[in-house]
């Protein structure tokens, strides 16, 4: 008999959305043996090297239609499945945990292929079509809205909201380090880990207005929008990044996001209310879906990017910042979506599915 820990292959890559629920999970999995699989030049190439050991393979969406690009990328994901059993084959794993997207595909088909279980993690209120075919092969698939439920009637489904880091649980280590003065509003803007040029482009026509009325508006632009420098002033303090979001949040009076599970999932953890900005080329309008949860709980407004205008964003946030009692409304029922224990949730799932 041996006393080895359980080696668990987590496989997430690619945007924050997929990555910060699976750290999440990973932390909470102190006595297993993780490994990760992801995609060369991805975040997790930032993110996971110094906690855990790093194996990438080259895996890629289909494109539409029979192509010289679709049959290469044919041949690149059988040549994956054969590299991840390989790996789950040499390395005595005893299961594998994927957040979907192109490389969940090779990772359930070489688990399964090897009588291995997995489980499944998907964030969306409507399920990725990855989701959606490997769904049903999968021991289990854990979901963060309980409305993706109807999207996969032939998966076993469990509802346990999404994972967020460890710094939105622990409030009292958040500190803002920002020049913000205590008592004065506080506008987040933010487009998630990939940014938004065109939301940003919308906050900078409307922020004058903003700072009459004593807001400050800190923008987290991301690193791709060529405006970024040309508005300044004092009450306006604009980086690519932040990274401690969950003080960030919790200082908030209002977030301009857009609505990608991973964001929302912090938003409602920190209660923060919110304007929702759904990415219009998200795969099959999937930020619609998971905005409209929030618009139906009363936690958010929505508006669709194509309708927005400067001057509707500028009077919408007029507006609620001056009706505090609308605010805290929708800060109570940001809260009352948010399952700030879904990381131990999804945690005993893994270990009941993986060690039955």
């Amino acid at each position: 008999m041996t006393n080895a820990p359980i080696k668990l292959l987590i496989a997430a890559s690619g945007t924050g959305g997929h990555l910060f629920p699976a750290i999440a999970l990973a932390d909470k999995l102190p006595e297993y043996e993780i490994e990760w699989l992801g995609v060369p030049n991805r975040l997790e190439t930032q993110l996971v090297p110094q906690k855990y050991p790093l194996h990438t393979i080259a895996v890629e969406g289909f494109q539409q239609g029979l192509s010289i690009a679709s049959l290469l990328t044919l041949g690149k994901l059988i040549s994956a499945i054969f590299q991840v059993r390989r790996l789950l084959k040499q390395g005595k794993f005893q299961g594998v945990f994927t957040t979907g997207g192109y490389i969940a595909g090779p990772a359930v088909i070489a688990a399964r292929s090897l009588g291995l279980p997995v489980v499944f993690h998907e964030s969306n209120a409507l399920p990725g079509k990855v989701t959606r075919f490997f769904g049903p092969w999968c021991s289990v698939v854990a979901l963060g809205f309980d409305v993706a439920t109807k999207y996969l009637p032939r998966a076993k489904n469990v509802t346990v909201g999404t994972p967020v880091r460890s710094q939105f649980l622990d409030t009292s280590s958040a500190k803002l380090d920002l020049a913000i003065p205590e008592n004065v509003p506080v506008i987040v803007v933010f487009g998630g880990s990939q940014g938004a040029v065109a939301v940003n482009k919308l906050v900078r026509e409307s922020a004058p207005a903003w700072f009459n009325a004593g807001a400050y508006v800190v923008h987290l632009t991301g690193d791709r929008d060529p405006d970024v420098g040309t508005l300044k002033h004092p009450q306006y303090i604009e980086l690519p990044f932040y990274d401690n979001m969950a003080a960030l949040l919790q200082r908030a009076s209002l977030a301009i996001s857009r609505s990608g599970a991973g964001s929302l999932t912090e938003l409602a953890v920190c209660g923060t209310p919110a304007i929702l900005i759904p990415y219009p080329f998200a795969a099959e309008d999937h930020q619609s879906y998971n905005s409209a949860v929030f618009t139906q709980a009363g936690a958010a407004l929505n508006f669709q990017q194509s309708e927005l205008t400067a001057e509707l964003l500028q009077t919408q946030v007029l507006n609620l910042l001056q009706s505090p009692d609308e605010l805290r409304k929708m800060a109570e029922n940001a809260k009352a979506i948010a399952v700030p224990d879904s990381a131990d949730k999804l945690a005993s799932l893994v270990r009941e599915v993986v060690e039955s």
